[in-house]
């Protein structure tokens, strides 16, 4: 195997969120060695400026390209937002970012009307609006920023009374509403999946984006001739914020011990 091929690639997000994209990227791609940073000390994104949003994420990125990664996948719906293009000019290696799932839930939805949750900022991008705006003709597109949620999931929440108000406060309009489709647009979400299908019942389809992304990624490896084929690939955790705290929570959401090191940048 090249030196190429066994290059790292290298995943992140404004926290522990990615983690949910990162799985699946372990699963479709059990050879590839990956290394996850979570830029704990600036979360969230969703709610900061765009320019400190695109700040931390050309340094977070340029600390990745250091460690001789192969590809970049933004696992962050705001990130991409805010940043996807600027890092595609940057690098030369494949940069895959998140896309709300807005295509498959409006040509699927059988009543025509789809629910999305996301973050403030990923709701209020241009990238996103221009997404909703293709498909507003196959189905009634309603938004909901989630306020907090992120926040539930950093802190290991997934469960808990508060988490709960907050996900019936903002699904309730949607199923009043007449969804039957929901769209999972942040990657914090998936976490909180049992907890959003306890609220919403077995009849709403849920989308979530973390396989369809772990499938591009693949395409491209595959496409430029990148792709590891042999051997176990390793998993290794940086973080921004404070070890101790986010260790914890990072084990609990990977389902096994996590050692995290810290990142200045």
């Amino acid at each position: 195997m090249s030196d190429m091929h066994s290059r790292r690639i290298g995943v992140f997000d404004s926290g522990v969120g990615g983690l949910s994209v990162l799985a699946h990227i372990h699963r479709l791609l059990p050879h590839e060695s990956l290394i996850y940073v979570a830029d704990t000390a600036y979360i969230p994104y969703g709610c900061k400026p765009p320019e400190q949003v695109l700040g931390r994420c050309l340094s977070v990125a340029d600390f990745l390209a250091g460690q001789q990664i192969k590809a970049l996948v933004v696992a962050c719906n705001t990130a991409t937002a805010v940043a996807i293009e600027t890092l595609r000019q940057r690098f030369s290696m494949p940069v895959i970012g998140m896309e709300p799932a807005i295509k498959p839930a409006a040509l699927s939805s059988r009543s025509g009307v789809v629910g999305v949750l996301a973050t403030t900022a990923t709701l209020g991008s241009g990238k996103f609006n221009g997404l909703k705006s293709q498909f507003e003709q196959h189905a009634r597109i309603l938004l909901q920023p989630c306020p907090g949620l992120v926040e539930q999931v950093e802190q290991g929440d997934l469960y808990g009374e508060k988490t709960r108000l907050l996900l019936v406060r903002y699904l309730q309009p949607l199923l009043e509403s007449g969804i039957d489709t929901l769209v999972l647009g942040c990657t914090h979400y998936p976490f909180l999946l049992p907890l959003i299908r306890q609220i919403v019942g077995d009849a709403i389809e849920i989308i979530d984006t973390g396989g369809p992304i772990a499938r591009q990624l693949q395409r491209q490896l595959e496409m430029r001739d990148l792709r590891a084929s042999a051997g176990s690939g390793t998993v290794e955790f940086w973080s921004s914020g404070e070890c101790t705290l986010v260790e914890p929570v990072m084990s609990q959401l990977w389902q096994a011990p996590v050692t995290l090191h810290y990142l200045s940048v």
